[in-house]
């Protein structure tokens, strides 16, 4: 009998690699996806496209960059013209079906309850959804840390588990069909209500000291220290010390643990051969560098997410510690299917790396920022930045603020600024290169000659053209060809040489 189609996609919400045990920390508690990973490919260099909740999302299911889908801060939807992977499965005739937190549909954090495009309706399940299901006395509860402690307040209250709930309900359902399905839960972000065990799970628990505790963030961005708060003059020991806050946070997490190894044993009876992935958005800063939260930073804390790979029985098993991007993901979702990957998507696809780990899909990964949330007068406001990791080092361009180069390997706590080592100048400039290309390349709407003009980059001269081309959208499965302004017809070439008025003379 042939092998059915089915790739199942698994996200939480704010879940750093630190907190899965498979990556090293024997005290994390989450054991289903330590099994998960021991039975698959663990990725040790993948990144979020940006370390924001909807941005971060906005690129795993367009398979396009937060600047070129339209999703550059939190409570903005998709542009209009932008297709989901979900829409496009489900065109190509395979069934898709989406459970738990979406946070692309430009409505607050919870969303608009309405089932977009290329779900299907019976299962979506937006937050927005689950807090209709509760009586206003409730949802109140469930909007405050201490109902964690509240024995009133169940593991069939929590999200996660009525989420999961519904997972297992399709899994049943469609188990000989082929199928694209997500299960993306919002544990362990914030409020991290949890019930027992899991409450009190980690009480007493503490990072190990660590360099980045002791960062005075000297030489870095202003907007760091801004961050940073009264913690810039905190005592260290004090910036990974135990809290309950903390042990709540990692309680939620081991929790989602669980609520996903609900559903992963009815995968793993009914759906052997699926793919499955495991995915967060983002970190959590959690006092490294002084911080907390996330925002206009490529730290590992909140940009180096969990990756882990499961290509069904049989798959390869190892780690993989080439550079991946949450960006590759839709493409590998269409090619699993058979697809062809559209020339607007601005990853790749990962299936020949899932086949044989040893291959690199990817010389370069990037990730950016612009604002963390429309809503919010504060968290720094515009923050305009464009980043790229080798693997072995991270640049950073913090286009209104001063720039950041770290070497991973000498410093892999990422406390030495190096963008003014000369010592370092030719990888800087190598890294610099690439991004400028990759910001062309993407048509990215906020690129220039700024993003050159870098005071430590003496040998690039600024150019009023930049680069010099007009580059327009090619979406030719949803659109038909665009025009050329010059000519009025079908452009020939998307990517063309642009002339200026004063050229033409």
């Amino acid at each position: 009998m042939e092998k059915r189609k089915q790739f199942i996609l698994i996200m939480t919400d704010t879940t750093r690699k630190d907190m899965l045990g498979c990556y090293g920390d024997a005290r994390m508690k989450t054991p289903c996806l330590d099994r998960l990973a021991s039975e698959g490919l663990r990725y040790e260099n993948a990144y979020t496209c940006q370390p924001v909740c909807g941005p971060a999302r906005s690129a795993i299911f367009s398979g396009t960059f937060p600047h070129s889908n339209g999703v550059f801060t939190n409570c903005v939807p998709f542009g209009d013209n932008v297709k989901t992977i979900g829409q496009r499965l489900r065109d190509n005739g395979v069934r898709t079906a989406y459970v738990g937190k979406w946070h692309l549909d430009g409505g607050d954090y919870f969303g608009l309850g309405r089932c977009p495009d290329g779900w299907d309706d019976e299962y979506w399940y937006d937050m927005h959804r689950y807090l209709e299901e509760l009586s206003d006395e409730d949802r109140m509860r469930s909007r405050k840390s201490e109902t964690a402690y509240d024995p009133s307040w169940t593991e069939d209250m929590c999200y996660a588990h009525r989420c999961a709930d519904r997972a297992k309900d399709f899994i049943g359902r469609y188990h000989d069909e082929d199928f694209f399905f997500t299960l993306s839960l919002d544990e362990p972000h914030g409020p991290c209500v949890c019930p027992a065990p899991f409450n009190h799970m980690y009480d007493g628990f503490a990072f190990a000291d660590d360099p980045v505790y002791h960062d005075s963030l000297d030489g870095k961005p202003m907007m760091q220290r801004l961050w940073a708060g009264d913690a810039i003059d905190e005592d260290p020991a004090n910036l990974h010390k135990s809290s309950a806050m903390l042990s709540l946070f990692l309680g939620c997490n081991s929790f989602a643990d669980y609520e996903i190894g609900r559903f992963l044993e009815d995968v793993d009876r009914l759906c052997p051969d699926a793919v499955v992935v495991f995915t967060s958005d983002h970190g959590d800063m959690l006092g490294a560098h002084r911080l907390q939260g996330k925002n206009a930073a490529f730290y590992k804390e909140i940009s180096n997410i969990p990756l882990i790979i499961r290509n069904g029985r049989g798959g390869r098993k190892g780690v993989v510690s080439h550079p991946a991007s949450h960006i590759d993901i839709a493409p590998t979702v269409l090619d699993y299917f058979g697809i062809p990957v559209p020339k607007l998507f601005e990853g790749r696809s990962m299936l020949e790396q899932i086949a044989n780990p040893e291959k690199a899909v990817n010389k370069h990964v990037f990730a950016e920022f612009t604002r963390y949330e429309v809503d919010h007068d504060g968290f720094g406001g515009l923050q305009m930045m464009r980043a790229v990791t080798d693997g072995r080092y991270k640049l950073s361009v913090n286009l209104m603020d001063s720039d950041e180069l770290y070497d991973l390997v000498a410093d892999p706590s990422e406390t030495v600024n190096l963008i003014y080592d000369e010592g370092y100048a030719a990888v800087r400039n190598s890294l610099h290169d690439a991004l400028i290309q990759h910001m062309d390349e993407t048509r990215d709407p906020f690129r220039g000659y700024q993003w050159c003009a870098r005071p430590w980059r003496k040998d690039l001269c600024p150019k009023w053209n930049n680069s010099g081309c007009t580059r327009q959208r090619e979406n030719e499965e949803y659109e038909p060809r665009q025009w050329d302004y010059d000519t009025g017809l079908p452009m020939k070439e998307a990517v063309r040489g642009k002339k200026l008025y004063d050229e033409k003379k």
